[in-house]
């Protein structure tokens, strides 16, 4: 088992920065591809970004692409996902999420344990 669990959720203003955080307990994380997804009201919930285990590859959503940056630290068990020129369309419930040989996977079937979830809230 996996523990999974977010902060650095909030309400910022269009164009700011807000940096998410999820540590993770249990089972070796390295073994883990981890990835942040998001779900907005009334839509699906939507892969943002994905790291591998060892924090060489990265793989980003085109919605977010040259804004938002994942990075793991291994030592500290815990993946970061530092958002930039947030906009409106951002706004949504982020969950990290774990999986082993998910990398390179869209779809949140590939994921095996999931955070509780934290509030992004861009206004215009």
């Amino acid at each position: 088992q996996v523990q999974l669990v977010e902060s650095g959720g909030g309400l910022v203003q269009a164009g700011g920065s807000l940096r998410l955080s999820c540590v993770a307990s249990g089972r070796t994380f390295t073994s883990y591809t981890m990835g942040w997804f998001r779900q907005a009201p009334g839509k699906e919930r939507e892969l943002v970004t994905t790291i591998n285990w060892t924090g060489s590859s990265t793989i980003y959503a085109d919605s977010v692409k040259g804004r938002f940056t994942i990075s793991r630290d291994n030592a500290k068990n815990t993946v970061y996902l530092q958002m930039n020129s947030l906009k409106p369309e951002d706004t949504a419930v982020y969950y990290c999420a774990a999986g082993i040989g998910s990398f390179g996977r869209w779809d949140r079937n590939a994921y095996d344990y999931w955070g509780q979830g934290t509030q992004v809230t861009v206004s215009s």
